[in-house]
């Protein structure tokens, strides 16, 4: 028998399916705010506990960037089952990001597009609401550079210097599709200029947090070989694989035309094998979270086979609500005792090969 709160969730994923999509997903994230989906605190077992680029997680199921972009419901969010959060993106200015609709249910794929644009409201906010949040788990911001910025570099800069003192860890995003030119960061003059120069940000600081960087799925084995190349000789402390996608193959939902990128169930096999041969370039030498198409334990245990350290979701939970973080981290527990892993770690890049395809 449902439990009353699960009850209570589904009712308001059906009505939330009612509205248009971004409407939707602030109503969704106001409801946490004012804590409506509180649960006690992370799920944690001695099996999910670890350590990731020096970040003790209760567990390895993280938010990804995006849902809570201006880090308005930080302190509900942390107790919903994540074992670590990540807000944001933040620009250094607030800006409107790109016009609506600007985001779309793709519900016959159970997927999304979106083409928001780093819409937010800068990070002077984000910093002041951070520097108020007392969340139960780690929490970090996803860097962004403003749209119509003459120096971009320098912008991921300034939103760290802001925010620093407010993180646990930061995120360097070169690879959202919906701000133009960005990606072009990811090429490796480029992206060894902005790790610089970011890094000089944190040298700065009194005290010294993770900096990671997040890339596209669409990359080939070349552009994967030298983004590993640039991260290993750099002083970052892991990736993120991956963003959002511009491939649109075998999608069945009307939105599937839409602009935009791409997120959810249709990423799942492209990302793991982006993240599982990252795994393999970087030869276990750098921390890799893995991103999309997390929609269950199984999922999540794929991808840490694959490599990953820990993983992040976000388009699920529109499917699923926001209970389904804490089931993901159980569901894994389990899955982990099963197959003989006596903590996270062990399973780490344990199936490596096995996505990575040929």
């Amino acid at each position: 028998m449902s439990s009353p709160m699960a009850w209570f969730e589904q009712a308001g994923l059906r009505a939330l399916r009612q509205v248009d999509p971004e409407r939707a997903h602030s109503l969704a994230l106001y409801a946490v705010k004012l804590g409506l989906s509180a649960r006690p605190g992370p799920v944690t077992s001695p099996r999910l506990k670890t350590v990731v680029a020096g970040i003790d997680m209760a567990n390895p199921v993280g938010l990804a960037a995006g849902f809570d972009k201006n880090a308005t419901a930080v302190n509900g969010l942390s107790r919903a089952g994540f074992g670590f959060l990540e807000v944001g993106a933040a620009t250094p200015r607030p800006q409107e990001g790109n016009g609506p609709p600007r985001l779309f249910r793709l519900p016959e794929d159970a997927a999304a597009i979106n083409r928001f644009g780093f819409n937010n409201q800068g990070v002077a906010a984000i910093a002041a609401r951070l520097a108020q949040a007392r969340p139960a788990v780690p929490v970090g911001l996803n860097l962004g550079a403003n749209k119509d910025s003459a120096d971009r570099v320098s912008d991921f800069a300034h939103v760290l210097k802001e925010s620093g003192a407010h993180l646990d860890f930061a995120t360097i995003n070169v690879s959202s599709p919906n701000t133009e030119k960005l990606r072009d960061l990811q090429g490796p003059d480029a992206l060894r200029a902005l790790i610089e120069t970011v890094l000089a940000a944190r040298y700065a600081m009194h005290r010294r947090i993770p900096i990671f960087v997040k890339i596209a799925p669409d990359l080939d084995d070349a552009g994967l070989a030298l983004i590993a190349r640039v991260a290993l000789e750099s002083d970052i402390d892991g990736l993120i694989a991956t963003n959002t996608t511009l491939a649109r193959d075998g999608l069945k939902s009307a939105a599937a035309g839409e602009a935009g990128g791409l997120s959810g169930k249709p990423l799942m096999a492209r990302s793991t094998q982006v993240l599982a041969r990252l795994a393999g370039e970087t030869d276990g030498k750098l921390p890799l979270i893995g991103v999309g198409g997390v929609a269950s334990g199984q999922d999540a245990f794929d991808k840490i086979c694959a490599g990953a350290s820990a993983v992040q979701l976000y388009t699920a939970l529109a499917y699923q609500g926001l209970s389904l973080a804490a089931r993901i981290a159980e569901d894994l527990d389990k899955i982990l005792e099963k197959n003989g892993f006596a903590r996270v770690a062990e399973a780490v890049g344990s199936a490596r090969e096995r996505f990575a395809g040929p």
